[in-house]
């Protein structure tokens, strides 16, 4: 039982062995000793190497890009131990021209992010190696965008993604709203897709600069990929489809500053909402404190602290005013403890430079052979989009969770509602609104279909043929109440969502409960059974539940098969 609670406790202690620089006082003179896993290297000087050392150094640096899924960041004047020892300025110079010449000989490319003084005329130096894998045009970086409603969500991603400031009347986020009635409420009801690139030097690449978006992708040596979804209380059901469908890779959380001043409950309600969302599915986020040129945001950023610090979070608050404070929250992020808050304004620009250089140094989540790993299962394609266009047919979008597709890839598609799947065939592949050629795990992509498929619904995947295809009405998961009014018993329905999955199902048998049944911070083995059609679940699936004011979080651990009838 412990190990599950622990499984789902969003709360974590505050860091301990992260790569992050110390504070500037005469005591900060040591980090963390240097890791042995992961995509961080000390270095104490890299001056004249020989030969073979030369080898040896290329080899290693090597490892820690394929650690860090293209990424390295290597410590320069810093012992193995994690002391700041410092170089002189000559030898700083004479080791950054050595990690050029490494990075020359793998193809990748190298940025200073910071220097500091360390001692009398001493310097350490924290540098950037970046490689695109051979295999991907560029890096690629998932980040869902959530927040209340009116906090500024869609204002923001037109401003980063076309490189035009807000005129203070929602002028930006025109560029990014998809539907008719969203331009009439300025309110974000559907899941949209904006895109940022950044260059081997860290420059940014957006449409100010690039015509398209195949243009952006092809100069780009990263790409932000935004997942902009709705913020109204009304569309909590199709945000929630997004985070657990889309699996992003990291969560911008959005508040607005004069939300706190005015005390709207609407707005802060649905921000501790989607904090928790971002716990429970415990991806990685940063805060972003918008319409400071209206409000100053002190009051707000007093409320996110009390926040983040509270019992059910146990987050470290770091307020970004410099791009030493980017370095060190983004340095903390794959610990999931230090919450980055950065306060912008979409009208006068003020720090928006701190967001996208932190951005710019955003670590991919998933490490390259986790990716590997996943390339070489067999392909699962999870729909969460579709559409029908005259003369083109059959469209699905969503994310391919495993395997490689191609075009002319021959796949199945279903459950249809009698739990059975077809055959078809991909005609072509689009990712980031360009055409290609091929997708891999954990990409998000438009797929064209040979055929038009009936009775086709978001919540079906596409499987590769050696996967066994069956779908499920009933199965069982480990659950946890995170919060209920009274009591949980044998027929309650909820909203469960699995993946892409979002359908009402009915707990139709609670093991391990007396006859009080299910309270708040309870755990137990339940049954559950699907309201209208089978869907296709698999063990170990994590599922989120909600109903009202009842939330829940869950681990499926069997599946009951449902018989196909031929015929």
């Amino acid at each position: 039982m412990d190990s599950f609670l622990d499984l789902f406790d969003p709360g974590t202690s505050p860091p301990t062995n992260c790569d992050v620089w110390p504070e500037d006082d005469d005591d900060a003179t040591r980090l963390p000793p240097e890791p042995q896993m992961g995509n961080v290297e000390y270095k104490l000087k890299l001056t004249s190497p020989s030969k073979l050392r030369f080898e040896h150094l290329v080899t290693q640096l090597k490892w820690r890009l394929r650690e860090g899924h293209g990424e390295a960041i290597y410590e320069i004047g810093v012992e193995d131990t994690g002391k700041l020892t410092g170089l002189s300025s000559d030898d700083m110079k004479s080791s950054l021209i050595t990690l050029d010449q490494m990075a020359l000989k793998l193809g990748a490319t190298t940025s200073v992010l910071r220097e500091r003084s360390v001692g009398k005329d001493k310097i350490v130096a924290e540098v950037l190696v970046r490689k695109v894998p051979d295999d991907q045009e560029c890096i690629e970086v998932m980040v869902a965008v959530l927040g209340g409603a009116d906090a500024g969500k869609s204002t923001l991603l037109g401003v980063l993604a076309h490189g035009e400031f807000d005129n203070g009347r929602g002028s930006a986020r025109l560029n990014v709203l998809r539907h008719l009635h969203e331009l009439r409420s300025g309110r974000t009801s559907s899941i949209s897709h904006e895109i940022l690139g950044f260059d081997t030097e860290g420059d940014v690449i957006n449409y100010q600069k690039a015509r398209t978006a195949e243009e952006i992708r092809d100069r780009s040596s990263k790409l932000i990929t935004f997942l902009d979804l709705a913020g109204h209380k009304k569309y909590l059901k199709t945000t929630v489809a997004g985070l657990s469908g889309y699996c992003p890779n990291h969560v911008m959380l959005v508040v607005s500053s004069p939300a706190v001043n005015v005390s709207s409950p609407t707005q802060l309600d649905m921000t501790k909402e989607h904090m928790d969302l971002a716990l429970a599915l415990r991806l990685p986020f940063c805060i972003v404190v918008t319409k400071t040129d209206i409000t100053p945001a002190d009051n707000t950023i007093n409320w996110l602290e009390s926040v983040l610090k509270s019992i059910g979070c146990r987050k470290v608050p770091l307020v970004i005013k410099s791009d030493d404070d980017v370095i060190t929250a983004s340095s903390a992020q794959p610990a999931q403890n230090v919450v980055p808050i950065f306060t912008i304004s979409s009208v006068t620009g003020e720090n928006l430079d701190l967001l996208t250089r932190f951005l710019y140094v955003l670590p991919p989540s998933i490490s390259i052979k986790e990716k590997e790993r996943l390339e070489q299962e067999c392909c699962q394609f999870q729909i969460d989009e579709i559409f029908k266009v005259p003369d083109i047919g059959t469209i699905v979008g969503g994310v391919l969770t495993q395997g490689v597709v191609n075009v002319a890839t021959e796949l199945v598609i279903g459950p249809l509602d009698n739990g059975t799947f077809v055959p078809v065939t991909v005609q072509s592949i689009h990712r980031n609104k360009a055409p290609c050629r091929v997708v891999k795990a954990t990409q998000s992509a438009s797929l064209n279909l040979e055929k038009a498929i009936p009775g086709l619904r978001n919540g079906m995947v596409l499987l590769g043929l050696g996967v066994n295809h069956s779908a499920c009405i009933f199965f069982q998961a480990r659950i946890v109440v995170l919060y209920h009014a009274t009591s949980i018993h044998n027929g309650f329905q909820t909203t469960v969502h699995i993946g892409n999955i979002r359908q009402t199902a009915a707990i139709v048998a609670i093991m391990e409960c007396d006859k009080r049944g299910m309270h708040t911070n309870d755990s137990a083995s339940v049954i559950f059974k699907f309201a209208r059609h089978p869907e296709y679940v698999t063990e170990g699936m994590r599922l989120l539940f909600r109903e009202g004011q009842t939330k829940g979080i869950g681990i499926v651990t069997q599946v009951f098969t449902l018989q196909v009838v031929a015929g």
